[in-house]
């Protein structure tokens, strides 16, 4: 399947791809916030600090809360033309441990990063998506730089993933929000990624798989080849946009397709 093509796509000097949706398909994992919220509880024991009110069920609660939170605060974040990101310290300190004692909010805020990391490696298993491989292989082949560009609250948690996987050189650049402080649908994360690469954003394909962060972000950089892969959600948008990007996939093997047909066989 090489998807629905608005218009004809030129060849990629680069490809960047997002990472949930595009890269990985996640499922989330049922009792992870028992099981972050009975690591907090330690932390707080370790430090010393009682604060008998912050049960586990209650810090389990708490980080539900913040969870809703940060969705709504992400889906606002797609209005402005140059969001930034949250930071760690602010997830933990204000959508979770916002009423908190200050001896308890402190421990958490001082623990951000690494609970970030352990909160998306426990909530969320990852699978990489059907055809991804051969898409690598063929950028490889085409001589086509493969980029990330995704927002993330840790991205370290994708780079675990790519570690595991064995599948960290693979990539020439990986832009995540957190560690660069902007996030989509701000055009400066593809911006840093096509700097790093060498390329003008004209020149690249950008892929995403939705609306208000992907396609907008795409449209705000000028990017070459605007692409939506379909995801889970993909269609759930936050409010109305009357976006249209350059092609619509299914899956990276939809997107070998039209790649295969930009290069003229050269990938396949």
């Amino acid at each position: 399947m090489t998807g629905t093509l608005a218009r004809k796509l030129a060849a990629p000097k680069a490809l960047l791809l997002d990472f949930g949706g595009v890269i990985v398909s996640t499922k989330h994992l049922p009792g992870w916030q028992a099981r972050l919220a009975g690591h907090v509880r330690g932390l707080l024991d370790a430090a010393g600090v009682a604060a008998p009110e912050l049960s586990v069920e209650q810090i389990a609660d708490d980080i539900k809360a913040a969870g809703i939170a940060d969705s709504h605060w992400k889906d606002a974040m797609s209005r402005p033309f140059a969001p930034r990101e949250l930071r760690h310290e602010e997830f933990w300190g204000d959508f979770v441990a916002g009423d908190w004692v200050k001896p308890a909010n402190d421990v958490v805020v001082a623990s951000a990063f690494d609970l970030c990391r352990k909160m998306g490696n426990w909530k969320s298993t990852r699978v990489l998506r059907n055809g991804m491989l051969d898409l690598l292989d063929a950028a490889d082949a085409a001589s086509v730089p493969v980029g990330i560009v995704s927002n993330a609250l840790c991205g370290r948690v994708h780079l675990d993933f790519l570690d595991a996987h064995g599948l960290t050189d693979r990539f020439a650049v990986a832009i995540h929000s957190d560690e660069v402080k902007v996030r989509k649908p701000n055009p400066e994360m593809i911006h840093l990624a096509t700097r790093a690469l060498g390329v003008d954003p004209s020149e690249a394909w950008y892929v995403g798989d939705n609306f208000d962060r992907d396609v907008l972000c795409g449209k705000r950089a000028g990017i070459g080849g605007n692409i939506l892969m379909e995801d889970k959600g993909t269609y759930d948008l936050p409010y109305e946009l009357k976006l249209k990007p350059d092609a619509i996939v299914a899956d990276p093997v939809g997107l070998l397709g039209l790649f295969r047909q930009a290069t003229r066989g050269i990938a396949a």
